[in-house]
């Protein structure tokens, strides 16, 4: 007997395990650099070096979940989904799957053309790139990084809205498909 429509409705528990643990440690991230843009000098230093520290460890975490999605089939998206529901739930997935590359790396990137290691939590410590130096560089990078961080933070509140419609609106219980309990509507194609 194959699996159950609702079974193959939902997310692996490996996938959830990485969704949910990533979207928490960018959420967190993103706080981490909003408060310490309001803190003093001496505060944002230690604050920023958690956010680095973060930054990394959501990059492996996304190899990790990019190594789990290539090797474990996801569900369909739900047959009741409109077309243009379905592009935007496939191009926002490639967006934030490019994001939690490229953000970590940017940053990474900045960090090592100021010479600067990371210090991942007190663990260990990854040296610079060798980039070279280059402050100018750095911070135009660094720029680049917090208008992605930005976009990042809509596309979440995006990705948030759509749950919410699928779940309260459709009825087709979209967020249950990222938990392991739940009502999953049994509308999905396989």
């Amino acid at each position: 007997m194959g699996l159950t429509t609702t079974a193959k409705s939902r997310y692996s528990y490996g996938a959830m395990i990485f969704h949910w643990i990533i979207a928490v440690a960018v959420i967190w991230n993103w706080r981490l650099a909003e408060n310490a843009h309001h803190a003093s000098p001496e505060e944002a230093g230690a604050i920023f070096a958690d956010h680095k520290a973060l930054g990394i460890t959501i990059l492996a975490l996304t190899v990790g979940r990019i190594l789990w999605r290539l090797t474990h089939k996801m569900p369909a998206l739900p047959s009741n989904y409109a077309t243009w529901e379905k592009v935007l739930a496939r191009a926002t997935h490639a967006v934030f799957y490019f994001l939690l590359i490229a953000l970590p790396l940017a940053g990474w990137i900045a960090n090592s053309l100021s010479g600067r290691s990371i210090d991942v939590f007190g663990l260990f410590t990854i040296p610079p790139l060798p980039v070279g130096e280059n402050d100018k560089l750095g911070g135009d990078i660094y720029s680049v990084h917090a208008t992605a961080g930005s976009i990042m933070i809509y596309l979440i509140g995006l990705h948030i809205l759509g749950a919410l419609k699928h779940t309260l609106f459709d009825k087709d219980g979209g967020i249950f498909r990222m938990l392991p309990f739940g009502k999953v509507g049994t509308t999905a194609r396989h």
